[in-house]
């Protein structure tokens, strides 16, 4: 059995989703696991990781406009606003998503549908450096 791990960075330009499948399959490549399981995580309790349509940007324009209806930045409910409005709300937001992704992996690639991706979703309104980190086993 094979187990590789490696991890990378991901620049956000502030909320939004980053598409990161090209950079996880780049770890899934290296690791010549031929058919197995990657397991992607994110270090981080404001930003998330979701599966979802990769080839129509208005999914990812919808989903951003759902989940801001659904989590309002500055609701009064929420005590934790240390770093601003968007604080409490991001750590819903990433309580509502997933920080774990497992994925499994054919022909030495991740075995996504047609159109699907992996992103990485920006909760904070500012930009930041999210750490993900990417281990196959196979």
């Amino acid at each position: 059995m094979v187990v590789h791990r490696d991890s990378f960075f991901v620049q956000t330009p502030g909320r939004s989703l980053n598409d990161i499948t090209k950079r996880v399959n780049d770890v899934v490549r290296a690791s010549s696991v031929q058919s197995g399981l990657a397991t992607v995580f994110i270090h981080h309790t404001s930003a998330s990781l979701i599966i979802n349509e990769n080839a129509d940007k208005t999914v990812q324009t919808d989903l951003e406009a759902w989940l801001s209806r659904l989590v309002k930045d500055g609701d009064l409910l929420f005590e934790h606003t240390a770093e601003g409005d968007d604080d409490m709300s991001a750590h819903v937001r990433t309580a509502l998503t997933a920080v774990t992704l497992s994925i499994p992996i054919a022909d030495g690639r991740c075995d996504l549908g047609t159109w699907q991706g992996i992103f990485l979703w920006e909760h904070r309104m500012s930009a930041h450096r999210r750490k993900i980190s990417v281990v196959v086993v196979g």
